[in-house]
């Protein structure tokens, strides 16, 4: 279909097709339809406030006794988005709680993170995951995906059925149009959730342009009590001063900018952190550094320096490159994560004393327990070194809890060393045996150590210059995985 278009040859806006009576009227009447509580996704950005505050402004004009349905804004915080992102959405949260209880109205906002064990840290420096990539995007799943689920399915399980809210425009990309078309419902303003049965979805800016967005922020004020023109400086400052719209005098526009986590590796530059950077943001710089060197260990020459030549399964697997085979590399080596851990705290440290909040947490207790514990239980950390590299770093100490199973120390690894050195056996294949059964003490029924001791001998634990004398030959290499399981 052909665009409407003005005298002047411009696209017709949504404002001149619906008017915004019209696009409150709608929204009203979706919201009076049915008892399904409301679940609004609110990232921050200029698509979700929009939605965010239409929505506002058309249950506001209702009667205070038809207000009944609870709206819920929910936020994901991934524990890494960009510092400024996260001051402004803890802020917003605030507001927009105070402002529905002053206007007696039915939001309530809440930032949801994911759990520990789900967290960026954890999986990156205590599992050793790599940075993500385009080919092994881990942490959309654990970082936003479940967080978001768990409250859709808590509140699908209180109430039965629920409504999300989603601030996403036709004409973005072909790709989200095409998924939108897919979960319509004829007939009907909501659409399908694609995952839940229970969950459905309405969009209230489908039909919105950028310019319509933008046009709408900076010319109806934030309800509660934000100021819009502080999102678009925002957005002027992560895209270094380029942007597309001017809606008056006093304003600059903006265009497509997107803000994320500042440990972002799936895109080759950090652009927005570099123009905050550029904007007078230099207390960011460690956070840059860091995020850079992530993304320079994603090169093939890096990733044989800090990654092992073992997957997360303790196999060996190669492809083939021409006339050569080669070692598909695996987790972090375990000597580059606690490199790692060392440089995130001398970041926190640095942008305590130089940012603007000097309580500001790039990673949090809670996740340095978890490290601490999966380093002990699976890479034979005897020397606990989260603990170690933590009052290095700090000079201060956290309450580690002391390990319930009795650890071994760095005194006895340096004496079974010694031992599997003279033996010839590798000293984490039997430091990983020994874990397995200090883990099963006291357990009742013990069947399973045996599949999990099978587990541990099944890895390949061949040296990797070993691996390369052995991959251009796969039968010699089985029998020497064979002959090292039974040792």
């Amino acid at each position: 279909m052909t665009p409407q278009k003005t005298l002047n040859g411009k696209d017709l806006s949504v404002f001149d097709k619906k008017g915004l009576a019209r696009l409150h009227k709608e929204i009203q009447d979706v919201y009076l339809s049915d008892t399904r509580p409301w679940v609004i996704g609110y990232s921050g950005g200029k698509d979700s406030t929009t939605a965010l505050q239409l929505v506002w402004y058309a249950i506001a004009e209702l009667p205070e006794e038809k207000r009944t349905k609870p709206v819920f804004v929910i936020s994901s915080d991934t524990l890494v988005e960009t510092p400024v992102i996260v001051d402004y959405i803890i802020t917003t949260h605030e507001r927009i709680n105070k402002a529905a209880k002053e206007q007696k109205l039915p939001f309530t906002a809440f930032r949801l993170t994911p759990r520990i064990i789900d967290s960026f840290w954890v999986n990156l420096i205590g599992r050793g995951y790599p940075a993500p990539s385009t080919q092994f995007r881990w942490c959309t799943e654990r970082l936003k995906i479940r967080t978001a689920d768990r409250f859709i399915l808590e509140s699908v399980t209180k109430y039965g059925e629920v409504v999300m809210i989603l601030g996403v425009r036709k004409g973005e990309s072909a790709t989200r149009d095409q998924v939108m078309n897919l979960y319509e419902i004829e007939g009907s303003k909501l659409a399908h959730h694609s995952r839940f049965p229970q969950s459905y979805v309405y969009t209230p800016i489908r039909d919105f342009s950028v310019d319509d967005v933008w046009t709408y922020l900076l010319q109806k004020p934030s309800p509660w009590g934000n100021n819009n023109r502080d999102l678009l400086a925002l957005y002027k400052s992560a895209q270094d001063g380029e942007c597309p719209l001017v809606v008056d005098t006093q304003t600059s526009s903006c265009g497509n900018s997107r803000f994320g986590c500042w440990v972002c590796t799936v895109v080759q530059k950090d652009r927005s952190m570099e123009a905050l950077i550029e904007n007078g943001e230099d207390w960011m710089e460690p956070l840059l550094d860091l995020r850079n060197e992530l993304a320079e260990t994603q090169n093939p020459e890096k990733k044989k320096e800090v990654r092992d030549y073992r997957r997360m399964d303790g196999k060996v697997k190669w492809m083939d490159k021409g006339d050569t085979k080669e070692i598909i590399r695996g987790p972090y080596k375990f000597e580059y994560q606690k490199i790692l851990l060392r440089k995130l705290l001398e970041a926190q440290i640095s942008v305590r004393k130089n940012g603007p909040n000097p309580n500001f947490t790039l990673i949090l207790p809670e996740e340095l327990f978890e490290i601490r514990k999966i380093w002990m239980t699976q890479k034979g950390d005897w020397d606990d070194s989260v603990a170690k590299i933590y009052q290095d770093v700090t000079g201060e100490t956290l309450d580690w809890t002391k390990d319930d199973l009795g650890s071994f120390s760095k005194t006895e690894q340096e004496l079974l060393q010694k031992i599997c050195e003279s033996k010839k056996v590798p000293l984490r294949l039997v430091t990983k045996l020994m874990d397995v059964e200090q883990q099963m003490q006291g357990m009742t029924r013990r069947s399973s150590v045996y599949n999990r001791l099978d587990s541990v001998l099944s890895e390949d634990w061949m040296t990797e210059e070993e691996v390369r004398k052995q991959i251009a030959n796969p039968d010699a290499l089985d029998k020497k995985r064979r002959r090292l399981r039974h040792v």
